[in-house]
């Protein structure tokens, strides 16, 4: 394998200077002219610097409740998969429910939905197992309001993406032959060690890049937790421009933000995808 990689490598030095050219992102040497005029303008504008520093902190709120769902999301779309392809029939509806209905609700509903009732189902629910230790003041109750809308944000995202994860991950488990799996059973290794040892390793290596684009299209989606008031990005642009009245320079300085972001992760799931291939 180290050889073949090396020989590719090898080859890939002798492209000309001209083929090489011809494959150069000129979109993206556009876009980055572009960031770099944008950015002059905020280091010698300083209204646009005076935005920057008001939207810096949505900057974090907004890479940290992506990251947290994006993990979380990642967990339980794994586990999802797993369930759907085990050899039970009940797990296999089960499963198969979940993501069918979770991926037919828009997301914006489903952050509704999730913030405003299955929060105070979930609340309610808690307070009801715990009653025998509420009642014996070992706990205390539980109250709605005690919830934030951060991690109501985070659920929601959760929820909603580890459905689309599921089916990519199932997609990459359903990619490997079965007569690996069969050969292992042979060997005498049960179901999970199987799955565990060779097949999600394999499955994991084949669906990264789509796990990383799911991972942008979460990060452009956490624009919309800014409806249940999450100071992320997008809800301190709204309330600085509209307490300003400028619009033009202060949605200028979101949209870049977010370019920044989803550009950067696009390019290091590509650099992935290159590295996949070698």
């Amino acid at each position: 394998m180290d050889v073949e990689q090396s020989q590719r490598a090898h080859r890939s030095h002798m492209i000309p200077i001209s083929d090489r050219l011809s494959r150069l992102p000129y979109w993206f040497l556009v876009a980055f002219l572009l960031a770099v005029v944008l950015l002059w303008g905020i280091a010698s504008s300083g209204d646009y610097r005076v935005i920057f520093n008001a939207l810096r902190k949505g900057v974090w709120t907004t890479i940290y409740v992506s990251l947290i769902a994006y993990t979380l999301a990642t967990s339980l779309g794994l586990f999802l998969s797993l369930l759907r392809v085990y050899q039970s029939r009940l797990t296999q509806e089960v499963s198969s429910f979940y993501v069918e209905i979770i991926r037919g609700i828009p997301m914006l509903v489903l952050l509704y939905y999730i913030a405003f009732v299955g929060a105070p189902a979930l609340v309610n629910a808690l307070n009801w197992l715990g009653r025998p230790l509420i009642d014996a003041g070992v706990m205390a109750e539980i109250n709605v309001r005690q919830v934030d809308f951060t991690v109501r944000a985070i659920l929601a995202l959760t929820i909603g993406y580890s459905a689309f994860i599921a089916e990519i991950f199932r997609a990459g488990i359903t990619s490997i032959g079965e007569e690996q799996t069969e050969a292992a059973q042979t060997e005498g290794a049960t179901y999970w060690q199987t799955m565990r040892f060779i097949i999600l390793p394999q499955a994991v290596r084949n669906v990264l890049p789509a796990l990383g684009n799911e991972f942008i299209a979460m990060l452009k989606d956490s624009a919309l937790v800014s409806v249940l008031g999450v100071q992320d990005i997008t809800l301190l642009g709204k309330v600085y421009s509209a307490s300003t009245f400028k619009f033009f320079e202060t949605y200028n300085i979101v949209a870049f933000l977010y370019l920044v972001m989803t550009v950067g992760l696009a390019l290091l799931v590509r650099s992935l995808e290159k590295r996949l291939e070698l």
